[in-house]
């Protein structure tokens, strides 16, 4: 399986501006700056995309595991946020809040540990990843 997406930009870095377009097209000549990376610009940012992609990656993957193991979540819901410092992408970190009927404290964090050590986008990234997982009755 291959995905794909275009970038397109335009001028220097810090007066250019640029698009975004996937292969689905979800993203469709979304707009991108140097202010909607560095500042409050309108538009996205290759960080932002990153946190989408970790969150969804990784939500699936415990949704999987935690199905394998027997339970049926009811709700998972996801925050990651990444960090730029000095020009380098440093770290993931997610927060899952988790409502799965049955499960134990120490199964669901098992399993959430797993999802967050095997999605293929932590696999992705070399940088350091963090969790918390907060299970809600």
């Amino acid at each position: 399986m291959k995905r794909s997406a275009k970038a397109v930009w335009k001028g220097t870095v810090k007066d250019g501006n640029g698009v975004l377009t996937t292969q689905s097209t979800t993203l469709n000549e979304t707009q991108y700056s140097f202010k909607s990376r560095f500042d409050e610009g309108v538009g996205t940012n290759p960080e932002e995309l990153l946190a989408a992609a970790h969150a969804g990656c990784f939500t699936m993957k415990t949704s999987a595991l935690l199905s394998e193991a027997g339970y049926i979540p009811e709700t998972l819901e996801t925050d990651c946020k990444i960090s730029l410092d000095d020009g380098k992408v440093t770290l993931s970190e997610l927060t899952l809040n988790a409502k799965v009927p049955a499960i134990s404290e120490e199964d669901f964090q098992k399993i959430a540990k797993e999802a967050k050590e095997t999605c293929p986008i932590s696999v992705a990234f070399s940088f350091d990843k963090t969790l918390t997982a907060n299970l809600i009755n």
